[in-house]
């Protein structure tokens, strides 16, 4: 574990018996170090009515729907853990959440749980959660699309520069590069790579709720 607060977040998922999880993803989750609230204190302003007519109705007597926007979202497995892990809170009633646009439904009945405590669920295994809106949806999906050009610009400029420096060295095979040059290029190879590896391939390397 890289700290506690990782620590946190995989007894979390195994006590709760969605070990599962690490078995079925195919990419890491944001740090839960940002995940996690500041203040837990602050979720309790979800309750308020006023706070949640935008974005929670009623359907029943004494159940109702929250519509969530989810971030830390990168897999099939992401999404396979916040419903399971939201469906096993008492009073939670039924939880979808769309891979693709990252928004839930969240269903639950209010004399047995509140809505800042299904935060407060989703934040102790390494996601966030926020009222969902539309404007905010595409945002987030414009950051993320834009960080992942970048990683893509940035591998794929690394992977031509050392095939250029790459290609000499194996012509030259026969000798007829000096070792000065030839350690020269191997060099600079190596300080191609690695902003490649550390930024291209990060996500790849991100920590997890728990390694």
């Amino acid at each position: 574990m890289c700290c506690a607060g990782c620590h946190a977040v995989a007894s979390a998922i195994v006590d709760g018996g969605l070990g599962d999880y690490y078995r079925h993803r195919d990419a890491m989750p944001e740090s839960p170090r940002e995940a996690i609230p500041t203040a837990l204190r602050e979720l309790g302003l979800f309750d308020h009515p006023d706070v949640q007519k935008n974005f929670v109705r009623p359907v029943g007597e004494h159940e109702k729907e929250a519509a969530l926007i989810l971030e830390g979202i990168t897999c099939s497995a992401c999404v396979w853990l916040n419903e399971q892990h939201l469906a096993r809170q008492p009073g939670v009633t039924a939880v979808d959440i769309n891979y693709a646009t990252r928004r839930a439904r969240v269903r639950w009945d209010e004399q047995r749980i509140k809505l800042s405590q299904i935060l407060e669920a989703i934040a102790a295994i390494g996601y966030r959660a926020h009222p969902y809106d539309a404007t905010r949806s595409e945002l987030l999906a414009q950051k993320e699309r834009r960080a992942a050009l970048w990683r893509l610009f940035v591998a794929g400029f690394g992977m031509m520069q050392v095939m250029m420096y790459a290609i000499p060295v194996y012509l030259a095979d026969d000798g007829t590069m000096t070792s000065d040059v030839e350690r020269l290029m191997r060099w600079a190879s190596l300080a191609l790579t690695v902003p490649v590896i550390f930024y291209s391939a990060a996500p790849f390397f991100a920590m997890p709720g728990a390694t």
